[in-house]
C-alpha cells in the first residue's frame, strides 16, 4: 500500500497535527458529548474527502491527525468541523446553550496546526497515548 494518496491528476499525502479547544478550555467533552464529537468529526472528515489517521477526544481539547485532499485548505476544514459540530451538540444538548459564557460558540476562535512528516510515529503515538500522560501529570500534581 502507498503513502500516497491519488486523484485524477495529483499524488499528494498532505497530513496535519490538528489540536482544538472548546470555549474557555470547559472540561465538557466528556461522555455523550465527547462521544458525539468523535463520531461527528468521523463522519465529516469523511463526508469531505478527508481520511482520519489518528483521533482522540479529551475532556478540554481535541487532538487529530488527518490527510487533507490539496483541494481543501486546512482552515476550510476546521471551519467546517467546528461550525457543524457545534451546531449539532447545541441542537442534541440545549442545556450547553443555557450557559451564558458560551455567547452562541462551542470552540475557541483558534486552532494549532502542524504538518505531519518524517517523524509521523511520533506524533501518532502522542495523540493516542496524551491521554496517559496527562493522567500521571495530574496525579503526580496531586501527590505533591
Amino acid at each position: 500500500m502507498s503513502r500516497y494518496e491519488k486523484a485524477s491528476h495529483v499524488y499528494w499525502r498532505c497530513q496535519y497535527h490538528i489540536v482544538w479547544t472548546p470555549k474557555y478550555r470547559f472540561r465538557i467533552l466528556k461522555n455523550k458529548v465527547g462521544r458525539d464529537v468523535y463520531r461527528c468529526i468521523q463522519v465529516y472528515c469523511e463526508q469531505l474527502g478527508c481520511k482520519v489517521v489518528e483521533l482522540n477526544v479529551q475532556v478540554d481539547h481535541v487532538h487529530l491527525v488527518v490527510k487533507i485532499p490539496p483541494k481543501l485548505s486546512v482552515s476550510k476544514l476546521m471551519g467546517a468541523l467546528k461550525g457543524k459540530i457545534a451546531l449539532k451538540l447545541f441542537s442534541k444538548y440545549p442545556y450547553l446553550r443555557k450557559n451564558k459564557l458560551w455567547g452562541n460558540h462551542f470552540w475557541q476562535r483558534g486552532y494549532f496546526v502542524d504538518t505531519v512528516g518524517i517523524n509521523e510515529e511520533i506524533i501518532r503515538r502522542y495523540v493516542r497515548h496524551q491521554e496517559k500522560e496527562e493522567v500521571q501529570e495530574q496525579a503526580q500534581l496531586t501527590l505533591q
